[in-house]
């Protein structure tokens, strides 16, 4: 079985991860379509935080990008409301990003 089996392309499948942990990280609400991510996170300097995770601006660029989200949608990963929110969908949740997740860094500060 394919890693990606929708062929995601790399910051297409770093803003799923993003969302994915968001979505873990903080309150979220349920929806008929998913969970609600509200709160997308603010560059920290050169970074992002999401949860105990520091990720470089540059590997989070998708959030901001709203092409992005456009092929996130037509994929059945999320529901766009860009650029307030998402609803990351159960296929979306259940998308396989280990892989990236493999190469984010723990940080201790916030």
């Amino acid at each position: 079985m394919s890693l990606n089996p929708l062929r995601l392309n790399p910051l297409q499948l770093k803003t799923l991860a993003a969302f994915q942990a968001l979505s873990e990280e903080q309150p979220v609400e349920q929806h008929a379509d998913g969970l609600v991510i509200k709160h997308l996170p603010s560059a920290h300097g050169d970074h992002f935080h999401i949860g105990s995770y520091v990720l470089s601006g540059r590997d989070l660029s998708g959030l901001g990008n709203p092409s992005v989200w456009i092929i996130l949608e037509r994929k059945g990963l999320i529901k766009s409301y860009y650029p307030e929110y998402a609803i990351l969908t159960p296929a979306g949740q259940a998308y396989d990003t280990s892989e990236v997740k493999k190469s984010w860094h723990h940080s201790h500060h916030h």
